[in-house]
C-alpha cells in the first residue's frame, strides 16, 4: 500500500487550534469526491455524501486532525523560548528533540532541551529529577533580538520528525491521529457508488485538549450513528504483561468495547464483529482502561448518539516515533468502507 499521503499528513503541522494545514490537505484530496464540504466556526471540516434511501439516516465518522504540540509562551532576554503544551506529553520523551517554530515569516528550526546543568557537571540526584514542560526551552541559534523580532507569543511549535517505513511498519510523529485522517479520506473517496444513508465525514479539531471539535460538530450534524476513528495503545513490547497490552500490532483493526470516555453501543460492536468475520477482515476487541477519544463527545451530543470506535493499534503513542502496522491500517480502512457502504 502506498504511504505517500500518510507521509504528507504526518509531517504536516497542526496543533490544537491550528489545524488549517491538515484541513487544506483533506479538502484537496476530497475535492470531486463528495457533494459538499463546509468548515464550521470551530474549524471542523464536514464532508457530505448524500445517500439514496427514501428514509435515510445520518451516519457520521469523526477523525481528529490535531496533534500534541506547543505554543510559544515567553522569550527570555537570552533568546530562549518557553512553551505552553497543548496535549499530553510524557516529558521523558522530550529530551534532546528537534522542533519547528511556525512563525508568520516562516518556519524556524531549533532544538528542545531541558534547563539545568550538563550531564558531566550534575549530581546523581539532579540527573534523576523529573522534568516538567516548564523546565524545557527552545534554542533557535539566533541572537535574542532576532528571536524577539521573528517569534511571537502564540506561535505554534511542533516536534520535528520524519515519517519512515521499515519492515511491515510505518512510523512518524502524530500518527495519532493522522493515520485515521488518511483512512477517513480514503473511505470518502471510495463512495463512488452512493451509500444507502447520508454519510458525514468529519475531520475534527482540538481533540487533544478536550474533544472540543467533536462536541460542536456532532451537535450540528445530529447523526443517528457515530463512528469515531482514532488510534489506541499497542503496548505489545517487552516489559508490559499481556493483560495490559490493550492491542497488538498486526492483529487487525481495534473494535472498541470501552475506554475512559465511552462505552460503545453493544449492537454496533456486534455488527462490526459480524461484518469483519463475514468480510475476512482481521480484528481485535479493545478495552482501554484510561484515556478517551471523540467518541466520548459524540455519544453525549443532544439526546445521545449510538457510537462505536474503530482503532488503529499504535506503539509508542504520544511520541515522535508512533508506529503502526500496515496490515492494521488496511484492516481499519476495509471495515470502515464496509460500514459506510452497507
Amino acid at each position: 500500500m502506498t504511504m505517500k499521503l500518510l507521509r504528507e499528513l504526518s509531517e504536516a503541522a497542526g496543533v490544537p487550534g491550528r489545524e488549517e494545514n491538515i484541513r487544506n490537505i483533506v479538502m484537496r484530496e476530497l475535492k470531486g469526491h463528495v457533494d459538499s464540504m463546509t468548515v464550521d466556526a470551530m474549524g471542523n471540516l464536514i464532508a457530505f455524501r448524500r445517500g439514496t434511501a427514501k428514509e435515510r439516516q445520518r451516519v457520521m465518522f469523526a477523525a481528529h486532525m490535531d496533534e500534541i504540540g506547543f505554543y510559544v509562551s515567553y522569550i527570555d532576554d537570552a533568546g530562549f523560548i518557553r512553551l505552553q503544551e497543548v496535549g499530553g506529553f510524557d516529558t521523558r520523551n522530550l529530551f534532546a528533540r528537534r522542533v519547528i517554530v511556525h512563525t508568520k515569516g516562516g518556519a524556524l528550526r531549533g532544538v528542545l532541551n531541558a534547563t539545568g546543568k550538563a550531564l558531566h557537571i550534575s549530581t546523581p540526584e539532579e540527573r534523576r529529577a523529573y522534568k516538567e514542560v516548564s523546565d524545557f526551552v527552545v534554542d533557535l541559534g539566533l541572537p535574542a533580538k532576532d528571536v524577539k523580532k521573528r517569534v511571537e507569543v502564540g506561535d505554534m511549535v511542533t516536534l520535528d520528525a520524519p515519517f519512515v517505513e521499515f519492515g511491515q511498519l510505518a512510523s512518524g510523529k502524530c500518527l495519532d491521529n493522522r493515520v485515521q485522517v488518511y483512512i477517513g479520506i480514503r473511505a470518502m473517496q471510495a463512495l463512488k457508488k452512493r451509500p444507502k444513508n447520508d454519510v458525514y465525514g468529519v475531520f475534527t479539531v482540538q481533540e487533544e485538549v478536550g474533544l472540543r471539535g467533536a462536541f460542536t460538530s456532532t451537535y450540528g450534524v445530529e447523526p443517528h450513528v457515530g463512528i469515531c476513528l482514532d488510534t489506541t495503545i499497542a503496548s505489545d513490547i517487552p516489559g508490559t504483561p499481556g493483560e495490559l497490552r490493550v492491542t497488538s500490532l498486526g492483529k487487525g483493526v481495534g473494535i472498541k468495547v470501552l475506554d475512559g470516555s465511552v462505552i460503545s453501543d453493544r449492537a454496533l460492536v456486534d455488527r462490526c464483529v459480524a461484518l469483519a468475520k463475514r468480510s475476512k477482515i482481521t480484528y481485535q476487541l479493545e478495552i482501554l482502561p484510561r484515556g478517551g477519544t471523540d467518541a466520548g463527545a459524540m455519544q453525549r451530543s443532544r439526546s445521545g448518539v449510538r457510537t462505536i470506535t474503530l482503532s488503529v493499534p499504535t506503539r509508542y503513542i504520544h511520541t515522535v516515533t508512533e508506529t503502526v502496522h500496515k496490515k492494521d491500517v488496511a484492516a481499519t480502512e476495509a471495515l470502515l468502507k464496509k460500514l459506510l457502504s452497507e
